[in-house]
């Protein structure tokens, strides 16, 4: 499936240009922004990781192997790529034992920033946000169309598409949901069943905005909106919004799509009838995704860009900074921006 088929329409119209993305693993440094007070002291062993060329599973199967430790007892927030420089988190359970000697397992692709305590295991998404640097080379934009479209990202923000890779190589997660929903049965591996589903509701979700972003309308209230703070797991109704309230325009707070799953819409009007329309596109993921126990969730439609700057080593080449909250996808800033060419499998993501 192509990218258009898996995301939808973008939202800022005709591309700058284009532009070779991740030549090297260089080219994409991601850094888990984490708010938490260590306690110092506990069973439970924390690493701030660097690693290069390794995905998030690969360098926890290398910490149970080194330590011992089961795999179910080693923690990490969030998935990262292999085709990259990426910090992240981990954690390990190791009661009424003492810290491991890991030094075997540094070198140039995988060393310790910073190691310590805590009383309690790292939990998925509890990191605050993603903080990337991106460097597209071979790049042949008009830098002037370019500074433009990077202003208006920055003030207006992106449609919050899940990027394509959360479907898999061309398309393959979303092959395989469909194989398992149409015949009402689930993977038995729990790891395989909880992406499979992950993709289903991804995919739903992305026709919703798809619909919005082609109404224009992904960035502003309409009629039955059920609406979401950045960083906040509440909602409420759009009809409880003050005229005079400021929030969605300084883009604080926005309007959500449904993540499917079973009970009651949490929209209403032609928010609701849209989303209704689109899981009835669908009905084998709609339902799939119901009888697997997942519940309607929402997820906000505008993806805010905080702290975005940007400038040109050369003339052939952009580098990018920014933070997106956990759960969002790198792909969604840059896909508004140039047409893309990866010389690198994998994708970029900041997963929750």
């Amino acid at each position: 499936m192509t990218e258009a088929e898996l995301l939808g329409a973008r939202a800022w119209g005709e591309l700058c240009g284009a532009a070779v993305l991740k030549a090297a693993p260089e080219d994409f440094r991601v850094t888990e922004v984490l708010d938490i007070e260590f306690s110092g002291e506990g069973e439970h062993l924390w690493l701030l990781l660097e690693k290069r060329g390794l995905n998030t599973e690969e360098v926890a199967r290398k910490l149970a192997k080194a330590t011992g430790v089961s795999l179910r007892n080693i923690s990490y927030a969030g998935l990262k790529d292999r085709m990259a420089v990426t910090q992240q988190w981990f954690s390990l359970q190791l009661p009424g034992k003492a810290d491991p000697d890991l030094s075997s397992l540094w070198n140039d692709n995988l060393r310790c920033l910073r190691q310590l305590r805590h009383k309690r295991k790292l939990q998925r998404g509890a990191h605050s946000a993603n903080r990337f640097l991106i460097r597209l080379t071979e790049l042949q934009a008009d830098q002037s169309l370019l500074n433009e479209r990077l202003q208006l990202l920055a003030e207006q923000g992106v449609p919050n598409y899940f990027g394509p890779q959360r479907f898999g190589y061309d398309g393959g997660n979303l092959f395989d949901a469909r194989s398992w929903a149409q015949r009402s049965a689930y993977p038995p591996a729990r790891g395989t069943r909880s992406r499979l589903l992950s993709t289903a509701r991804s995919y739903l979700f992305n026709q919703m905005l798809n619909e919005r972003v082609a109404a224009g309308s992904w960035n502003v209230v309409v009629a039955g909106d059920c609406l979401a703070f950045t960083q906040s797991r509440s909602q409420f109704p759009a009809a409880e919004l003050a005229a005079d309230d400021q929030r969605v325009a300084q883009l604080d707070l926005h309007p959500t799509a449904a993540l499917w799953g079973a009970g009651e819409l949490a929209s209403s009007d032609m928010q609701a009838e849209m989303e209704q329309a689109v899981a009835a596109q669908h009905p084998d993921l709609a339902e799939w995704l119901a009888q697997a126990g997942l519940d309607q969730a929402r997820r906000i439609l505008r993806l805010p860009i905080t702290g975005l700057t940007w400038h040109y080593p050369s003339s052939d080449c952009l580098e990018l900074e920014f933070t997106l909250p956990t759960g969002c996808f790198a792909t969604a800033v840059l896909r508004e921006l140039v047409e893309l060419v990866s010389q690198a499998g994998g994708g970029i993501e900041s997963e929750n």
